[in-house]
């Protein structure tokens, strides 16, 4: 019986991480498909083993990104409408005005914006984007190469990158079903869903809810529960380093406990320096009552900035900056590629620290897969970095609302609380926020977690017979 061939589509390299490093792939040939990478990004994953065809110099139409930036406005403009709720308003992000090409780019959406806003309008501009890519290169080079290797299913590993666009159109204009994954929890409600596809894959009946909520046009019975291959790791011992081994690669002090300082970007956290020496100054305050504690820093993959150095140079004796192994290709943070090894070594940062403090990420849930808790920062600092940022703007957002209770984490209310949740978090008092956090992590992903590589490569097979 011939294999059927299914190409995993790479728009960005935010697959790699989910689709290329995790165990999906072999789930995959284990069930006898014959699977190629197609593949829009710099980096070379047949040194991987993998099978890939290269999407050579890739670009939209010259007016598809005026659309785009359109629909996400009017997009945001209708959720606002519907329930009432100026949350949405927190996902806009400025667009610049500086210099004529910017000036032009800018008054021209605004005006596509007054045009189509409205359900009806939304929709002339997803068949405007449609009509835009069906003129481009990258479409009429999309259907030679699916002419020519006729896959089964086409699934993009994401779904909101404007370059995936005209080769699923392609596929589509074939008669190749599609699908894209919704690769991150708090997707949906901001409005990222570039790529028409046939069928949407989602982390949970949850996500679901949400996806049809938002996009009232998808049928129920094109979207698929799968889960998220992003947590599958986390139960593959086979990646787990010792104590030791971990200790020794990363010059860390056998001695000591360490807890993780996990940062954010600096449009989401812009004063995580502040809140790295305000936990730095809690250890060591608590060093001197008989403690013998560390902070491993983990910074965001996509920040190179220099603004921890002088934190990190002061508490040189207390944290230990960990570094992700993420390849830089180009400035932009979209050309910041995860690698395999920083897979292993988040796993192993995990497995070795006692918790986490960061600010509102999904870090969450990688801690909870290994029954360890997480604390969120839930305070201003004076003279932010930003002047309009506040937390209480983070935790606004939408997909918080999915959490089942505020016990899910500990929360740290100002630079005092350092002190005491990690004294009770040491003292083996998160029993309750564990419990929680397992409920909400059980609610936004399909559980069991480590079989959604199993549950996609089901769904494509029922699909393409």
């Amino acid at each position: 019986m011939k294999k059927k061939k299914i190409f995993i589509f790479l728009p960005d390299g935010i697959g790699l991480r989910n689709f290329a490093y995790t165990k999906f792939y072999n789930v995959g040939l284990d069930k006898g498909f014959d699977i190629i990478y197609w593949n829009n990004t710099s980096c070379d994953i047949t040194s991987l083993g993998f099978q890939e065809i290269k999407i050579i110099n890739a670009k939209s139409h010259p007016l598809t990104d005026l659309y785009k930036r359109a629909k996400t406005q009017i997009e945001l403009n209708l959720n606002i409408k519907r329930a009432n709720d100026p949350t949405y308003n927190g996902y806009r992000f400025k667009m610049n005005k500086k210099g004529l090409k910017n000036s032009i780019k800018y008054y021209l959406t605004k005006s596509l914006i007054f045009r189509y806003n409205s359900e009806k309008g939304l929709e002339k501009v997803r068949t405007k984007i449609a009509s835009l890519e069906r003129k481009t290169k990258l479409y009429h080079d999309s259907l030679e190469t699916l002419k020519k290797e006729k896959p089964a299913f086409v699934f993009s590993t994401n779904q909101r990158i404007m370059l995936g666009v005209a080769p699923i159109l392609a596929a589509q204009d074939l008669g190749i079903p599609t699908a894209s994954f919704i690769f991150s929890w708090d997707n949906i409600p901001k409005a990222s869903k570039i790529m028409e596809t046939d069928y949407y894959f989602v982390w949970s009946q949850f996500m679901k809810e949400q996806l049809l909520h938002y996009y009232p046009y998808i049928k129920e019975d094109k979207v698929v529960i799968s889960g998220t291959t992003q947590f599958e790791p986390h139960f593959d011992e086979s990646i787990f380093q010792s104590r030791e081994e971990f200790f020794k690669e990363h010059h860390l002090d056998l001695s000591k406990k360490y807890i993780c300082f996990s940062g954010d970007d600096i449009t989401t956290s812009p004063n995580d320096p502040v809140y790295l020496a305000d936990t730095a100054k809690a250890i060591k305050e608590l060093n001197k009552t008989g403690q013998n504690l560390g902070i491993i820093f983990r910074r965001c993959p996509v920040d190179f900035s220099s603004r921890f150095e002088t934190v990190l140079e002061k508490y040189k004796s207390i944290i230990t900056p960990i570094n992700p192994k993420w390849e830089k290709i180009a400035e932009k943070w979209n050309t910041v590629f995860p690698t395999k090894e920083d897979l292993e070594l988040q796993v192993n940062t995990i497995l070795h620290t006692e918790f986490v403090i960061n600010l509102g990420s999904s870090m969450v849930f990688d801690y909870v897969s290994h029954n360890k808790t997480c604390c969120y920062i839930n305070y201003d600092v004076p003279n932010s970095v930003l002047p309009n940022w506040n937390v209480d703007k983070i935790y606004k957002y939408v997909h918080f609302r999915s959490m089942p209770n505020k016990e899910s984490v500990h929360w740290i209310n100002s630079s005092d609380d350092i002190h005491n949740s990690i004294v009770k978090i040491l003292t083996n008092d998160s029993n309750k926020e564990i419990e929680s956090a397992k409920e909400w992590y059980k609610k936004i992903n399909q559980d069991p977690p480590d079989k959604a590589s199993e549950r996609i490569w089901n769904a494509i097979d029922k699909i393409t017979t």
